[in-house]
């Protein structure tokens, strides 16, 4: 799903309850920027309701750390079959969800199936692998695929992975039901959700018995907030100007890690001349990537080159492929035939777009291509016109899913890009040995690279800010949850 899509909307009891609830030892208050449209996230695309709930009130059978690595989770362990297409999970045995109802391979059962028949997200076809499901004992549970599938271990990680009770959900958009160590006691719309210490977590208790998770309509309130003690963390600073000033206020921590999150200049390759590799070969070549993430995000993030993120096992450096060149750029457009040429550039009105877009108008301008930066209402507006509608030339867009380099295998994506070889890579890596899969995604990444599918403009860094006594922040966020089980409380 791409970064942002994502409604203000949700219930609950009044804001005041709110900040008595962040106050005392026990207590925390996080701010975020993106509010869940509602608690489903079976039903409703984007990435804000994973991010406060998966791990912390719902919990799959694996996780996912902060290095991109499966781990157990509901599960303590589990077996692949030789021909890799059966799954057996060994459960932890005494676990309940926080309605009181025990976990068991009922609810592997029912959770796995419950995918390919209520949901209706965008991401629920990563299921369709599955053949059924089989509860060989109330702590073992076994899962039969119709062929082999890496990515379907690695999906389970993330929300499509969330074990539910079927007493638990009736009433999802209001009433989260999860094995986690937190349970939902309170949403206000337009402010925030309490997250409450689940009195019958199987696991060690969290630090923190009451988070508060606090929603600002913009970047500067946010920061505001934790100068003035209304937060204890800034879940992601957005903006690059405001680092230093928390960088220099000795009451806070800065940590700088990475995300998934890939800033991609997107070119409609099924559309004239986009359709020319040479035309987008030059397009990448014009553009200054590094000066772009010098504008955009005060040189902080990592230029890549390709949409592989450092924390996927087949990454390579390819920022290198297309250095710029703005004299290569102009030779390859005289090649193709191409002068006078005017191109739209359909951005959403996010900060980082419209500035990343400025960037692209100049860059290509002084190649002789013109641009005509469209801003775009985001979601709704951007999304029905590009993403859904394809009526485009070239957009800005931050991606935040994780692998989503498999987008490129469908011509029907608003990439555009249509390439059997490439889609014949992505099945095969599903289906191959961890070293095939390593090897056939690497390629498929170079061919992206080959055929500039898309200028991908840098990786978006993972800044968070918090005051000094937080432990256990994530340095990377390679995965749907802001994670709160690690967090804690430094002594004094």
């Amino acid at each position: 799903m791409l970064a942002g899509a994502l409604a203000v909307a949700g219930s609950g009891c009044s804001a005041g309850s709110t900040a008595t609830a962040s106050r005392g030892p026990d207590a925390i208050s996080i701010g975020f920027t993106a509010e869940p449209a509602n608690l489903d996230f079976t039903h409703t695309d984007g990435a804000a309701i994973p991010q406060a709930l998966l791990y912390n009130v719902y919990q799959g059978l694996v996780r996912l750390d902060q290095h991109g690595k499966i781990q157990p989770l509901l599960a303590e362990s589990w077996t692949l079959s030789q021909d890799r297409t059966v799954y057996d999970f060994h459960l932890r045995a005494g676990v309940r969800f926080s309605n009181g109802a025990p976990f068991t391979a009922e609810d592997v059962r029912f959770s796995v199936e419950r995918v390919r028949t209520d949901w209706t997200i965008s991401l629920k076809s990563a299921m369709d692998v599955v053949d059924h499901v089989e509860v060989v004992s109330p702590t073992r549970a076994r899962v039969v695929l119709s062929r082999p599938s890496n990515n379907w271990l690695f999906a389970m990680a993330g929300r499509l992975g969330a074990m539910f009770s079927p007493t638990g959900v009736a009433d999802l958009a209001n009433t989260p039901v999860g094995t986690g160590p937190y349970q939902v006691v309170q949403h206000t719309r337009g402010d925030s959700i309490v997250l409450a210490a689940n009195p019958g977590y199987w696991g060690p208790p969290p630090t923190y018995t009451t988070v508060v998770l606090k929603y600002f309509k913009d970047a500067t309130a946010l920061t505001n907030a934790l100068l003035s003690n209304g937060i204890d963390v800034i879940s992601a600073v957005t903006t690059p100007e405001q680092v230093p000033r928390l960088e220099h206020d000795t009451r806070f921590q800065v940590i700088q890690g990475t995300t998934t999150g890939e800033v991609v200049l997107a070119f409609n390759n099924a559309r004239p001349p986009l359709h020319d590799v040479r035309v987008r070969q030059a397009l990448t070549y014009a553009i200054d990537r590094r000066a772009l993430l010098d504008v955009v995000w005060a040189g902080r993030g990592t230029l890549i080159g390709s949409m592989v993120p450092p924390t996927d096992p087949w990454y390579e450096d390819l920022s290198g492929a297309y250095p710029h060149d703005p004299d290569r750029a102009r030779a390859l457009l005289a090649e193709a035939g191409q002068t006078g040429l005017t191109l739209r550039l359909r951005v959403p009105n996010l900060p980082y777009a419209v500035s990343a877009a400025q960037v692209v108008k100049s860059d290509l301008g002084r190649v002789g291509v013109g641009v005509d930066i469209e801003p775009l209402d985001f979601p709704a507006v951007w999304l029905k016109q590009v993403f859904t509608d394809h009526d485009y030339d070239l957009s800005i867009i931050q991606h935040v899913e994780n692998r989503d380099i498999t987008t490129f295998g469908n011509p029907r994506y608003y990439w555009g890009y249509d390439n059997p070889e490439v889609a014949r890579l992505l099945a095969e890596a599903d289906q191959g040995s961890e070293a095939e899969q390593v090897e056939d995604m690497r390629r498929v990444a170079r061919t992206l690279s080959d055929d500039a599918a898309a200028d991908w403009l840098f990786l978006l860094p993972n800044v968070v800010a918090a005051k000094k006594r937080v432990t256990g922040l994530a340095v990377n966020q390679v995965g749907d949850s802001f994670d709160l089980t690690a967090l804690g409380r430094a002594a004094g």
